[in-house]
């Protein structure tokens, strides 16, 4: 039994989840990402094209749909380095995330009582679902440097995406099986039940994220401490929170070339996520679209998440061997492949294809893009410096979906769409490269020990 626990131990240590406080921190990664796997790629598009939008041309509802996404990551984009700033001073991270948490996953719950037509009631719940998943994030992701040191943050952020590829998927199979096969559940099926008989699976696919996140959430709440506030020089106890928010922010703007590879890197992060994040949002309604049934689209999207398990936390392995820096620009390249492979499939065999290919960088990139940036923060900051993290991850949100709904527009589809990722990722690419990490972790280092900036 001892060199069992032993094997297990020098397991969780070589994935970064050796000690309780950076379990519980990964396991809001599991909590969340069904709302990100469920609500944003799989169920709830379908859902909103079949039944919410019925009645709508299916070009219309997606460009709809699109529009509500842009909106709502953009009004989460304008409020996150404020209230992260505000969230710094008070002492305020796990407050901010659990009200953003309660938003989120009542917004998600609720769509349980969306019927047919009923697509501006959806957006709107969809909207708020979104605000409230993109805030707890932007308080999750700022307790990394606090939880993680820095030899261990790259094995950390990577095994946070690797539970949640894993919890989501597994949530995701059960929620596959009762929409594919009703009846084994109890549930209405057949060819004469009604419209809202034939939505209930996937309403009440819903509900179970709602309750999956809220209950996978408490471990973070329970064993991650508050970060003990840091005060700048000119700061005490007391003060305004928004007032002191504001003027952070406003320093912070004028310190920026003190950071400026943290900087380099938002920026380069803001142009290579937007093809990501366009993949991730906009799949299932190409899938759809282009002819892919269903089952398929759900199916692949699954196959994503399995497969994002192992390679996420390669990646940080990688990571470790190589520097955060250089596998992220490996996941890039291998993304220009995805994105010009994505425009020549119209099968469901090819589809499954592109869905391993993205599983096998999608969780890489994103885990290690947040650890390198964390890493070159101030600590004392954090949640300030990923409330603008947020805000140009959110921007990048804003734009594919917004180009993916102009292209539509002008050409009736979205095949064409795909191809103008690759841009972001190589120049994105471009971008990253000329980020220098180690110069950037000894800012961070010098603004937490109160040291002034290298000339």
């Amino acid at each position: 039994m001892p060199s069992a626990e032993k094997s297990i131990n020098r397991l969780l240590d070589r994935f970064g989840l050796d000690r309780p406080e950076l379990r519980a921190w990964a396991f809001y990664d599991w909590a969340n990402s069904a709302f990100f796997l469920t609500v944003v790629a799989t169920v709830f598009p379908i859902f909103f094209l079949d039944v919410a939008a019925d009645g709508l041309p299916r070009a219309v509802g997606a460009e709809r749909y699109s529009w509500a996404t842009s909106l709502a990551l953009l009004v989460i984009a304008l409020a996150a380095p404020v209230l992260g700033a505000m969230a710094d001073y008070g002492g305020f991270k796990k407050r901010f995330l659990g009200s953003f948490l309660a938003l989120g996953a009542t917004a998600t719950a609720c769509m349980f009582f969306i019927h047919q037509g009923q697509w501006l009631f959806a957006l709107v719940l969809f909207g708020l679902a979104n605000i409230g998943v993109q805030g707890s994030v932007v308080f999750y992701d700022s307790l990394l440097p606090h939880v993680a040191r820095q030899d261990e943050i790259d094995r950390v952020s990577a095994a946070g995406f690797a539970l949640g590829y894993l919890g989501s998927s597994m949530l995701l199979a059960l929620q596959l099986a009762w929409i594919l096969k009703p009846a084994w559940f109890g549930l209405p099926a057949g060819a004469g039940i009604t419209p809202d008989q034939a939505s209930l699976p996937a309403r009440l696919a819903f509900v179970s994220v709602a309750v999956w996140w809220i209950g996978f959430a408490i471990p973070l709440f329970r064993r991650v401490s508050e970060p003990v506030p840091q005060l700048e020089p000119d700061e005490r106890p007391g003060q305004n929170p928004l007032a002191v928010a504001i003027q952070r922010l406003r320093e912070t703007f004028q310190e920026l070339r003190t950071y400026r590879h943290a900087f380099l890197m938002l920026v380069a992060f803001l142009v290579y996520n937007d093809g990501i994040g366009t993949i991730v949002r906009m799949a299932t309604l190409f899938g759809a679209e282009i002819g892919i049934g269903r089952g398929v689209l759900i199916g692949a999207i699954l196959l994503v998440q399995v497969i994002g398990v192992p390679f996420a936390l390669l990646f940080g392995r990688l990571a470790g061997r190589i520097g955060a820096k250089r596998a992220i620009l490996v996941g890039l390249t291998i993304y220009v492949g995805v994105a010009s492979y994505a425009y020549f499939i119209d099968s469901a065999i090819e589809f499954f294809g592109l869905a391993i290919f993205v599983g096998m960088v999608q969780g890489g990139c994103q885990a290690l893009s947040r650890s390198l940036f964390a890493s070159m923060i101030p600590r004392h900051k954090s949640s300030e410096f990923f409330g603008f993290y947020g805000v140009l991850e959110k921007f990048a949100g804003v734009l594919g979906p917004a180009i993916f709904a102009m292209t539509i527009r002008l050409t009736g589809s979205s095949r064409h769409a795909i191809l103008s990722v690759i841009v972001f990722f190589v120049v994105g690419a471009l971008l990253l490269s000329r980020v220098n990490v180690d110069a950037g972790r000894a800012a961070a280092r010098r603004a937490d020990e109160g040291r002034p900036a290298a000339p």
